[in-house]
């Protein structure tokens, strides 16, 4: 029984872990020590970098590109036309030490700044700058990187 669909055009890095019913496209670049959650799907020509966790249900469309160490929640989808149907394609741009939250849409040819924090739900439609937090739909900047670092520990001690 198949479980997985992975290219053999894709390149898997070391220790990477990919689970039940996940896709992986032609030219995929996956960096080491990378977990991708059941039922993902990643298209053709996308590169994630180390260390980084996908949830299941993910979509990551062709062209994106994902930094290290990056998180991206259950039901998250990336896109790739900001304009359906048409044949012109932006990829999604994830830096570094992003996180990002379930079910958030980001619109193509979206950047999504180093350390920044997309919340569970939110709609990106505009480039998120570095060290930042947006919520909402629209998503609207809340707060900095630091400010939801301390929430988390705060909440990790309760």
């Amino acid at each position: 029984m198949v479980t997985n669909y992975i290219s053999d055009k894709a390149k898997i890095g070391e220790n990477t872990k990919i689970w039940h019913f996940v896709y992986v496209g032609d030219d995929v670049e996956i960096g080491n020590n990378v977990k991708i959650g059941s039922l993902a799907h990643i298209d053709y020509d996308v590169k994630i970098g180390d260390d980084t966790l996908i949830e299941g249900l993910v979509y990551i469309p062709p062209l994106s590109r994902i930094g290290k160490n990056v998180f991206i929640g259950p039901g998250a989808a990336l896109t790739n036309d900001p304009y359906p149907p048409s044949e012109k394609l932006a990829g999604v741009t994830i830096e570094d030490n992003v996180v990002i939250g379930s079910k958030a849409v980001i619109k193509a040819g979206v950047t999504i700044g180093k350390n920044s924090v997309v919340a569970m739900g939110a709609v990106v439609t505009n480039d998120v700058p570095p060290d930042t937090v947006v919520a909402g739909v629209p998503a609207k900047p809340k707060y900095s990187r630091d400010e939801y670092d301390k929430k988390q520990s705060e909440w990790k001690s309760i």
